[in-house]
């Protein structure tokens, strides 16, 4: 069993090192369990030109590396491990993963939301090189190109629309004849000249592996299950992410999609000393600045959490905040 930390982190994506960046520069030695994919979705994003402080473009695991380093140096300790459970009925609060126990004065959870994927196998391959999941990280970089939308729903409708800033044409692929998007948003693309759609179809395939990047893709009509290749430069699949809280068994509060619920203005939830950053919790942005920024709130709450704490018995969310509103701002 490790020793009790004063904080401790999931997830290795924007928020769980900015956070551990911050938790380690106040002298707390966060310790953060990485996770399943360390580094999170930016190690699946080629260039990133919408990351503030780059001049250039930098690539998404690049810029994933430095601020894991960046944390290191100010002595975060990191395992590159999954938590599987969690007990949070009492403090310190205790994680697991892959069979060590982990304990902790305070827990940042930082854990993500994985985008769902259609499941085909040159998907996976091709993330990144022309297959993407947001169309605000990628769509700059198909400029005056023709892309897909896979999705039918409020997501899909927005990707596409926002994709026709740049693309000569969004080419929206749903399975049923109908759209499952909100009204406003269906007339908005429908009435967009920019974006057509191939209805009672679904994407079979995507073509080029073997020259590392998208080319093609293959589509099935559901009704008559004829198949037809189309060419196209981009795939965006936009059917919904899945929060990664599963393993929280669910011990704090969640809304029906499985987002963990904060305090607004805070990253504080439900039981005092635990704090949710990210995309764990942001289902509207889910952009690595806005991450990185939530994580730095969380370590902050963290803090002023312990800080109060420190000076005078249990920290409940009053006395954390009083602790906040008194705190030097830097």
């Amino acid at each position: 069993m490790s020793a009790v930390r004063d904080v401790l982190i999931l997830g290795s994506g924007a928020a769980g090192y900015t956070a551990a960046i911050y938790a380690a520069r106040a002298e707390r030695k966060p310790l953060l369990i990485g996770g399943p994919q360390p580094g999170g979705q930016l190690t699946i994003t080629s260039d990133v030109e919408n990351y503030p402080g780059f001049r250039e473009a930098i690539l998404g695991p690049e810029l994933m590396e430095r601020m894991r380093d960046q944390a290191m140096r100010f002595g975060a300790e990191m395992v590159w491990q999954s938590a599987e459970r969690v007990d949070l009925s009492r403090r310190p609060f205790t994680v697991w993963a892959d069979g060590k126990e982990y304990k902790g004065r305070t827990l940042i959870v930082a854990t993500g939301a994985s985008a769902k994927l259609i499941g085909l196998a040159n998907e996976t391959k091709l993330l990144g090189q022309g297959v993407s999941a947001c169309a605000t990280c990628d769509g700059f970089f198909f400029r005056n190109q023709k892309v897909i939308v896979v999705g039918g729903g409020d997501t899909a409708m927005e990707e596409a629309t926002y994709l026709t800033r740049y693309c000569s044409e969004v080419v929206v692929v749903h399975r049923r004849d109908t759209l499952r998007a909100s009204k406003i948003m269906q007339e908005r693309a429908q009435a967009n000249p920019k974006i057509r759609f191939i209805w009672d179809s679904e994407v079979i395939d995507i073509l080029d592996v073997a020259q590392s990047k998208v080319t093609a893709a293959r589509l099935r009509n559901l009704k008559t299950g004829a198949e037809t290749e189309m060419p196209i430069d981009g795939v965006f699949v936009a059917i919904g992410h899945q929060p990664n809280t599963e393993f929280l068994g669910g011990q704090l509060p969640m809304d029906p999609r499985g987002y963990l619920l904060a305090t607004p203005g805070s990253t504080r939830t439900a039981i005092p000393g635990v704090f949710a950053a990210g995309d764990v919790v942001d289902a509207v942005y889910r952009q690595a600045a806005t991450a990185a920024g939530m994580g730095c709130m969380a370590a902050i709450d963290a803090e002023h959490f312990l800080a109060a704490e420190g000076a005078g018995g249990h920290a409940d969310a009053a006395t954390a905040d009083a602790a906040h509103a008194a705190a030097p701002r830097t």
